[in-house]
């Protein structure tokens, strides 16, 4: 997953900075929500051994024994950028506690897009087992998440809305037939929207 080598402690520090993972709010079915932003990822610096580490220590823990939902928001994910890739995500799914995998109720995945509902419809029954498959709910616009998640308790990047934006003048983004050109946002990313992280930058992120 990471191409670019740094310690253990600075990895633990970024993902705490860019706050990726964040348990707060309530479906309407009253789960707790794990929310995860896919564009604050930062593949290219990260371990699969540190983000697991990372999840069993802060995130596991604070789900506990009760059911949850994720919200997962892939708008501005690119590949080269925030993907972690196949394998490290089988890994990181297969570390996940048995208990912690059977009070997974629904993962609510903003913005899909083609590539990503083609990968997840070719591959996703064979790498995720105990049907996380099944769990997934794809939602194309943020108006239709409050079918399902309390608007109040869920905080939404603003980068999330002008895709929103953007997707009803540009429709055929949703299929892939149209490029998703990234605007500047006030938000920590990695793509070519934002300065990218250097080392020095992430040691001066507090």
């Amino acid at each position: 997953m990471a191409s670019q080598t740094i310690s253990e402690s600075d990895q633990e520090l970024l993902l705490h900075k860019l706050d990726i993972f964040k348990i707060r709010g309530k479906d309407k079915r009253g789960h707790k929500i794990l929310r995860i932003i896919g564009k604050f990822f930062p593949a290219r610096f990260l371990s699969a051994d540190v983000l697991k580490k990372y999840l069993e220590e802060h995130i596991f823990p604070r789900l506990g024994k009760k059911s949850f939902s994720v919200l997962y928001v892939h708008t501005g994910v690119q590949r080269s950028e925030n993907f972690p890739g196949i394998s490290a995500l089988r890994s990181i799914y297969e570390a996940i506690p048995v208990d912690v995998k059977d009070n997974l109720q629904a993962v609510y995945f903003v913005h899909p897009g083609l590539q990503a509902r083609l990968f997840l419809a070719t591959f996703g029954r064979f790498l995720f087992t105990g049907g996380l498959y099944g769990k997934l709910r794809y939602v194309s616009r943020v108006d239709y998440l409050w079918e399902h998640v309390k608007r109040k308790e869920i905080e939404i990047p603003e980068f999330v809305y002008d895709h929103d934006e953007d997707l009803e003048y540009r429709p055929m983004m949703d299929y892939g037939l149209e490029s998703d050109h990234p605007r500047v946002h006030g938000a920590p990313a990695l793509d070519s929207a934002s300065p990218s992280l250097s080392i020095y930058s992430m040691r001066c992120i507090s």
